[in-house]
């Protein structure tokens, strides 16, 4: 399921991207090549797809670690402090994700009620844009509830301890000589 869930993420921020970039270069040919092609709505369509691209990726950050934590600090502690370090970080990124959800709702609401569109020639429905605030906080917040659910649960100090170490890097990146005081 959880493969799934990454591929499904994945892909549709890659097309969410590979169509900015379409419109992009469509832009960029109007502009330079032949006036008849250029929009007035191009700008506006890549950052709509771009914002949804980002809010979506969110969700992977959650599940590498990428988000905003005290590394520093959870690195000098030992793994069943770094767990409740970690607990504390998860409650504090549920708290945060659960308020954008609940305001992201009130200003899609909003949007809607108003049949709000963009003010350029294309109209866009502004709901739509802005439920992107309701759908990366929202995949973010089952990431972070599943996270806090397995430093609770299913906390494994040999597997689950904080940070990345030189023998996890990628193959291609040329490691240090060892020296004396590593081990």
């Amino acid at each position: 399921m959880m493969r799934a869930w990454d591929w499904v993420e994945q892909t549709l921020v890659g097309l969410l991207g590979l169509c900015a970039l379409v419109v992009g270069m469509w832009q960029i040919l109007g502009r330079y090549l032949d006036s008849a092609l250029n929009s007035g709505w191009a700008d506006e369509v890549i950052v709509y797809l771009l914002i949804w691209a980002v809010m979506i990726v969110s969700s992977q950050l959650v599940r590498h670690d990428g988000h905003v934590r005290p590394d520093v600090v959870l690195r000098l502690l030992r793994p069943g402090a770094q767990r409740w370090l970690e607990v504390f970080n998860c409650l504090c990124a549920i708290g945060f994700c659960g308020a954008m959800v609940w305001y992201g709702w009130q200003i899609v609401d909003a949007a809607q009620m108003m049949s709000e569109t963009s003010g350029t020639e294309l109209n866009f429905p502004m709901y739509l844009y802005y439920l992107a605030l309701l759908v990366g906080p929202g995949l973010m917040l089952v990431r972070y509830v599943m996270r806090l659910v397995r430093y609770l649960f299913f906390f494994d100090p040999a597997t689950m301890s904080v940070g990345h170490t030189i023998l996890e890097a990628p193959a291609d990146i040329p490691l240090p000589a060892a020296t004396p005081q590593q081990h």
